[in-house]
């Protein structure tokens, strides 16, 4: 039987995506505020590269490190799994936020989706506009072409709260200052981040928990489609439309089989069936705690998800430190 005529079991396969992300977060750990950013993203991507060519999946990379000359190992393209089990799409950040764990600053994850093949936007290494938003609200209710302002005041109103009320997730960077301006001059709050827009939009799904009621901004169209993986199993919005700087660009595009250039893309159509998605804390943050040392011992917290049942696990995990297997 051939991988694309197996079924894709979500509810095997979860657990084993899980320990990738896990085993990934546990090989970087030891990097945290060492201030060496390529020795920590390399030490997460040979793990994660390992764990998966352990499962029984017969997997592709459409998401990953890079063009395949740019990046030795877990590049677009790459085939991991054993070939055993059903084909699927992979997106992964082995470890997102590399600038943050450097730093030991907040919200470095280590981050994997999972879906049937052909199920995930092959999004090329472009930037890309997003906006965020969690459930429970009207489909629709912000969108791309409503300027910063227009799109805090529909989501309080559709909060029933004052523009005072909202607080906005923004990467902070100098293509932001003015978007920023206008934001803060609605009266809303401006969480600012640095690094790693994959947890800002995360963010946005558990707003009680985290106190970021939308995300907007440009970064990068990868991350974009690891966002929309993890609001399809966590509920939530989120649109993204490619930005294109130069033909080399553009080109990445034609090769991905972009044809639209304008083209705004919803959370259903980056990410077109049920998925599985894992991210293990490394530095810890509003979403997952960091990585616990402790003399003999070492602890990550997991979160691993299943959209087809929006179910939504946290789990610890405890090792002594000889043993990371």
């Amino acid at each position: 039987m051939s991988a694309a005529k197996i079924d894709f079991n979500d509810r095997l396969l979860s657990l084993g995506l899980a320990r990738v992300a896990e085993q990934a977060a546990l090989a970087s750990a030891s990097l945290v505020g060492r201030g060496d950013e390529k020795a920590a993203d390399q030490a997460a991507v040979n793990a994660m590269r390992e764990q998966l060519n352990l499962l029984d999946i017969a997997g592709v990379v459409v998401i990953g490190e890079g063009e395949r000359d740019e990046a030795p190992m877990l590049y677009i393209g790459e085939e991991v799994g054993t070939g055993d089990g059903p084909g699927v799409d992979i997106a992964l950040d082995p470890l997102e936020g590399t600038t943050l764990t450097a730093k030991d600053m907040p919200n470095a994850l280590t981050v994997i989706a999972m879906g049937p093949r052909g199920s995930m936007l092959h999004a090329p290494d472009v930037y890309m506009d997003k906006l965020a938003i969690g459930p429970g609200y009207p489909e629709n209710v912000v969108n791309l072409d409503m300027t910063p302002r227009e799109r805090v005041e529909a989501l309080a109103k559709a909060k029933a709260c004052a523009p005072a009320d909202i607080t906005v997730c923004i990467l902070e960077r100098p293509r932001h200052e003015s978007m920023i301006a206008e934001v803060r001059d609605t009266g809303a709050s401006i969480r600012l981040i640095t690094d790693g827009d994959v947890a800002g939009v995360m963010h946005c799904a558990e707003s009680e928990v985290t106190g970021i009621d939308m995300y907007m901004g440009q970064g990068g169209a990868p991350e974009g489609v690891l966002a929309a993986a993890a609001l399809k199993c966590m509920g939530g919005q989120i649109f993204g439309r490619l930005l294109f700087r130069n033909d080399d660009e553009r080109d990445r595009a034609a090769k991905a089989g972009i044809t639209d250039l304008d083209r705004v893309y919803t959370r259903d159509e980056m990410v077109t069936a049920d998925v599985i998605f894992a991210a293990t804390g490394v530095t810890g943050g509003s979403l997952l705690p960091r990585i616990k040392r402790e003399p003999g011992w070492v602890e990550t917290t997991t979160l691993l998800m299943r959209s087809k049942t929006g179910s939504v696990r946290r789990m610890s995990y405890r090792t002594p430190t000889w043993s990371h297997t």
